[in-house]
């Protein structure tokens, strides 16, 4: 088992070896001009990927191997599309099957990655290397830099190996797919067929759309189209795919592949590296591999709440008490938006990163009540779950139908104009996209980062995101729509600094999220509807628990002074008074939305 251990020291590939200071430099814009997005808009490059996956080899002649290339969010053995397709063609052909994953780090500086959700990859690297080479299949890791040359080294790599099929599982985001089709483009010229496949949602991109042909950009009607597709074809949408089959044990002594078996996968990415505390946190709060998804899962559909898991603690921490009426699933129709209690299945990590089969969760849905049908009604704690995998592919949806919000732009252009307050420190003032990609926060900024403003229930989720790179999705609507309406800051900046902390940082529901919040995207609240910070703490927090919990200073306070403290208590306690007067913010953040453009 050793040689399969993560190794910080190891030099996955000479050629490619990079500095700091080489990724430093690395800066990429990350906010086109509204005539670049209209253009990607007006041809979009999911229908460009498609007609090139249509023109590509046929019949391809065989070859030494068949590759199958993991991405960053299919990171499972099971139920995986491509994989499984990839095994079966490898199989028939008695041929070796290989799995690739390539590490980009400019890749992660341009989508703005997070340490934690490095590490967590990495971790479920080395599990799933060990779990693939009990199976004779290697899993073999390099480092590529610059990302724009990953379609030619992977071509290049797959070609040395003989292969002459190459199987993955389709992303979504403008700058993934633009090197898919390359990677098409590429392989037809040598020979090698490509099969890019759904895997991320349960009903894929393309399928659910308006009467015009449009990607729906209302989630009501679309998750009712959505539901009604589903349950007339579970088997084809629900399906579970086979596991891969073991290689012949030769390919161990194969002199091409042989080799592949022994590449290690290194502790860190130079750049996301964690500090070995929070290293240790993330592998208590986030255990990787497949068996830990399944038994959260698990735990969520058949185990009561306790109020003992509502904070950073193991989700498999022993003392879960079963029940069949009154498990977290069976109540979260009623206790979802309560982030002072242990509601939520916490699985949003092991979905983003696909550890976990999102078809999974459905089956084990209807598995529970022996159900024939997908339940995704809004009066069952059932049916509001699946509603919220529902939110995750209509996400997706949008980022394929309407590209431009994967380029920072908002989806309702009429609000680009927009004032926002500069976040930064004023010597470094600049203009509004590109005070986008400085690093020198302002004091407001500052204090919204660290929870330090004044108003409870933002603190405390500010200081949660940043001990456990995750929080309730309730408070993540609370901060973000404190952020754009109550500091008028741009959605850009909070949509960056999520995706850097959170370890279940996904483009399309943190920018959904994001978009959401500051009524800029699809489906979006209405902009003069501001939530006001006080009385939203009452509704999530009720009992205070999650304030008190982190934001200790306030630990002894109650009721209203515990989500609204007065100026003498919290002078008192040495908490600070609010940064902004939600009644000002709330006028000014009205009269810009009414008329963007104006102070």
């Amino acid at each position: 088992m050793a040689k399969h251990a993560r190794d910080s020291n190891a030099q996955l590939s000479p050629s490619n070896k990079r500095s700091r200071t080489t990724y430093a430099i690395f800066s990429p814009n990350k906010v086109a001009t509204q005539k670049a997005a209209a253009a990607v808009d007006a041809d979009p490059p999911f229908l460009k990927l498609e007609a090139a996956i249509e023109d590509s080899v046929k019949n391809s002649a065989k070859g030494e191997s068949i590759v199958y290339w993991m991405r960053m969010a299919d990171l499972r053995i099971s139920d995986n599309r491509a994989l499984s397709l990839a095994s079966s063609q490898a199989q028939e052909q008695e041929l070796p099957l290989i799995v690739i994953f390539a590490l980009s780090p400019q890749d992660y500086i341009a989508h703005d990655r997070s340490a934690r959700r490095i590490d967590f990859t990495l971790r479920n690297l080395t599990k799933l290397k060990t779990s693939l080479a009990d199976l004779n299949i290697p899993l073999h890791t390099i480092m590529h830099t610059p990302r724009r040359t990953m379609a030619d080294r992977i071509i290049s790599m797959i070609a040395d190996f003989g292969c002459t099929s190459l199987y993955a599982n389709m992303e979504y985001e403008v700058d993934e797919l633009r090197r898919d089709l390359k990677v098409c483009e590429l392989a037809k010229y040598e020979g090698i067929q490509t099969t890019f496949v759904h895997n991320k949602c349960i009903v894929e991109p393309g399928v659910i759309l308006t009467k015009d042909n449009r990607s729906y950009s209302v989630y009501s009607p679309y998750q009712r189209s959505w539901l009604k597709e589903l349950n007339s074809n579970i088997s084809h949408y629900l399906e579970e795919c086979p596991k891969p089959k073991p290689n012949s044990v030769s390919t161990r002594k194969d002199e091409k592949f042989a080799a592949l078996f022994d590449t290690p996968i290194p502790n860190a990415v130079e750049g996301f590296e964690l500090k070995e505390a929070d290293s240790k946190k993330m592998r208590e709060l986030f255990p990787e591999g497949e068996e830990s998804a399944a038994e959260i899962l698990q735990r969520f559909l058949t185990t009561k709440s306790r109020t003992s898991q509502f904070g950073a603690v193991n989700p498999l921490a022993p003392g879960a008490e079963k029940s069949n009426k009154a498990s977290r699933i069976l109540t979260y129709d009623k206790d979802r938006d309560r982030a002072d209690r242990d509601s939520t299945s916490r699985l949003s990590v092991y979905l983003s990163s696909g550890v976990l089969s999102i078809r999974e969760c459905v089956r084990a849905t209807m598995k529970l009540f022996d159900s024939n049908e997908v339940e995704g009604g809004r009066n069952s704690g059932i049916g509001r779950w699946v509603q919220e995998l529902a939110w995750r592919d209509f996400y997706t949806c949008v980022l394929v139908g309407y590209p431009r919000v994967s380029m920072g732009r908002p989806f309702l252009e009429k609000f680009s104009a927009v004032v926002w307050e500069d976040h930064q420190a004023p010597e470094d003032s600049e203009t509004a996209d590109k005070h986008l990609n400085r690093e020198e926060d302002g004091e407001v900024l500052r204090r919204w980062k660290e929870g330090t403003t004044g108003v409870p229930i933002v603190d405390a989720t500010m200081r949660c995101i940043k001990e456990m790179g995750w929080v309730h999705n309730r408070m993540r609507m609370i901060t973000a729509m404190f952020l754009t309406k109550d500091l008028m800051f741009d959605w850009r900046v909070g949509e960056r600094y999520f995706m850097e902390q959170l370890i279940d940082g996904d483009l399309a529901s943190n920018n959904g999220g994001w978009q959401w919040s500051a009524s800029t995207g699809v489906d979006p609240c209405p902009y003069f509807r501001i939530f006001n910070p006080y009385s939203q703490s009452t509704k999530a927090d009720p009992t205070g628990d999650f304030i008190r919990h982190w934001v200790p200073e306030l630990s002894k306070l109650r009721g209203t002074d515990l989500h609204n403290p007065s100026e003498s208590a919290a002078k008192k306690l040495g908490y600070p008074l609010p940064i902004v007067k939600h009644a000002e913010a709330r006028s000014r953040a009205l009269r810009r939305f009414k008329n963007p453009g104006e102070q």
